[in-house]
């Protein structure tokens, strides 16, 4: 528990403990015969006295070291055992003192801490009982006698054997089931406060990946496992998609990586069990034990042997745990925590995860659904913004360079007018190749792997119209699998490559490429154009220090972490390849 808590903890107890005093106080009033020795009087004067000390130093400090309250939590287990050897019985009011230390107990630690309460109160019973059974006692009332001073007088009939054993059976039984009560109470706090803690780092403005990566994080350092897994799919894709997460110095680093063709089967494959803690059997080879659990609560059998050998096959692993999860209608998907550390009962940690899951899955819902909006919102802004350039700056100068043209071969006029009506003309015509060229970075925000073949054939033919320039476009017939964010970047690449051919190279012919090869995709434009201001071939590492290399795609190819190699023949044209991995993910967005 927090510093305050425990604090506020001793507090109550404090006020408890004056309470519970001056009651017996009272009620010794009423009913005298309770005491036999005025050394009770004295003893509950001091215990009074020494509530309103503790209650007086909690007030004046900010917190509860663990030696006050041992010292505290001492004294109280010792009170009531002195007491009862000078009150009639054990019985009366005194006795409940006994149910309080062990209370106190139960509210300051667990269940064993509360049973040792109870086992060291019946233990000092028990020792006074042997004590007045051998006379040690008779040398103290000698001594007290001497002196003029009330002797004990002691009640043998109450630490009679038989009734000291049924007494000792009450308090152990209390201390057991009062301890485990307030450790299952403080167990669910905990857990109340855990959850509360983790739905306060979702941050609607930093992502969905973020935010899992931050949840995942913590369930692993609460678990005690070091790596991750995160399989989710949304509704109406047969792709998923896969992330690993690992703690690297403390902080969760997410990498997604590409799931293969069998990814759906391996881990989002169909099952009962909605979470569940396998461990893998250290004699039978591809045999696991565990227990699952189902979505409405009960035991369930755990995932076939099958499936958990392929994930080993694949990550390795000597336990494992994973729990599904269902947010909305539109995604699902499942995490695997590897080689966590549970407790002694594996039931009770799957059901918090469980649980867990189930209130944090809105919150992370609600990111998802703030992160689709913003992309329609935004592709609708896009394409509102493009209709009036089209309809509007577009057309307006396209007619302007019309009437420039029309005016130019209409009307004689002089040479040197000539000329700059037809600079201006020019000028007018680059606009709206810039405008247009605009549009079409607008428009690519939205490519994912379906839509980046067709967005590249309509970027080369429409680059061919508007250019003069014959272009052509290849692509592989591999299916494409790669990131949104990595298309919208080679989108964007091919738009920045194509702009340069149109204004630097006067090329007469440009390829444009897709192509698959080992696991990877490369990005090829080539023209015959004037070339770069070298001679040569130049990898990404030269590239870095190059002054001549294309800054705008070198800093593109860098956030979607690709390689880029340039080839220049000057006079001749030149080669652009960029070469980008299947799982990589993209640096932003």
């Amino acid at each position: 528990m927090a510093p305050e808590d425990v604090h506020r903890i001793e507090r109550w107890l404090a006020t408890a403990r004056v309470f519970l005093a001056m009651s017996t106080l009272v009620a010794v009033w009423i009913d005298p015969a309770e005491v036999r020795s005025p050394w009770a009087s004295l003893l509950l004067a001091f215990y009074i006295t020494h509530g309103a000390a503790i209650i007086f130093l909690l007030r004046s400090w900010t917190e509860s070291s663990l030696r006050f309250r041992v010292i505290v939590h001492g004294v109280d287990v010792v009170w009531p055992a002195l007491i009862s050897l000078v009150s009639s019985n054990q019985s009366n009011s005194f006795f409940l003192f006994f149910f309080f230390v062990i209370a106190a107990a139960a509210y300051r630690w667990g269940v064993w801490e509360t049973v040792t309460t109870a086992v060291s109160s019946v233990s000092l019973l028990w020792i006074e009982s042997f004590a007045l059974r051998f006379n040690a006692l008779a040398s103290v009332d000698r001594w007290m006698t001497a002196h003029n001073l009330p002797v004990i007088q002691s009640d043998l009939i109450a630490f009679d054997p038989k009734r000291l054993f049924m007494s000792s059976v009450y308090l152990i039984v209390i201390g057991l089931l009062m301890g485990y009560l307030a450790e299952q109470q403080k167990k669910l706090r905990a857990e109340r406060v855990e959850a509360g803690r983790m739905l306060a780092m979702i941050r609607m403005d930093t992502g969905l990946a973020f935010n899992l990566s931050l949840i995942i994080g913590e369930t692993m350092r609460l678990y005690g496992s070091k790596r991750a897994l995160l399989a989710s799919r949304e509704s109406g894709s047969p792709k998923i998609s896969l992330a690993t997460v690992e703690l690297r110095r403390e902080l969760p680093q997410l990498e997604w990586i590409d799931a293969g063709p069998g990814g759906a089967e391996t881990y989002l494959f169909n099952s009962s069990v909605a979470c569940f803690y396998v461990r893998k059997d250290q004699h039978r080879a591809g045999e696991y034990s565990g227990i699952g659990i189902s979505a409405d609560g009960m035991i369930a059998d755990i995932p076939d042997d099958a499936v958990l050998q392929e994930i080993s096959a694949h990550h390795g692993f000597n336990r494992l745990v994973g729990v599904s999860f269902s947010s909305g209608p539109d995604l699902s998907g499942r995490i695997f925590f590897f080689d966590p550390e549970l407790g002694a009962n594996p039931e009770e940690d799957l059901r918090f995860l469980q649980d867990l899951v189930r209130q944090i899955g809105p919150a992370v819902y609600n990111v998802y659904l703030v992160r689709r909006l913003r992309k329609r919102a935004g592709a609708l802004e896009r394409a509102r913004l493009i209709r009036e350039l089209h309809d509007g700056a577009v057309q307006s100068l396209i007619g302007v360079e019309m009437q420039m043209d029309v005016l130019r071969r209409t009307y004689t006029v002089a040479a040197p007018l000539a000329v700059e009506l037809e600079r201006i003309q020019k000028l007018l015509r680059e606009e709206v190749l810039k405008l247009r060229e605009l549009m079409q970075e607008m428009k690519s925000a939205d490519i994912d792997s379906r839509k980046l073949p067709g967005f590249l054939h309509d970027t080369v033919d429409r680059f061919q119209r508007e250019t003069g320039i014959r272009t052509r476009f290849v692509m592989d017939d591999q299916e494409l699998v790669l990131p949104q964010p990595v298309c919208r970047e080679l989108a964007r690449i091919t738009q920045e490559a194509l702009v340069n051919v149109r204004k630097h190279s006067g090329a007469a012919h440009v390829l444009v490429q897709l192509l698959e090869s080992k696991g990877s995709w490369e990005l090829i434009i080539e023209d015959d154009g004037a070339g770069f201001p070298f001679n040569g071939r130049l990898s990404h590492r030269e590239l870095e220090t190059s002054p001549h290399a294309p800054a705008v795609i070198r800093e593109r190819v860098r956030l979607i972490e690709g390689h880029l190699t340039v080839e220049s023949r000057p006079g001749r044209g030149s080669r652009v390849e960029v070469r980008v991995a299947q799982n990589r993910q993209a640096a932003h967005g």
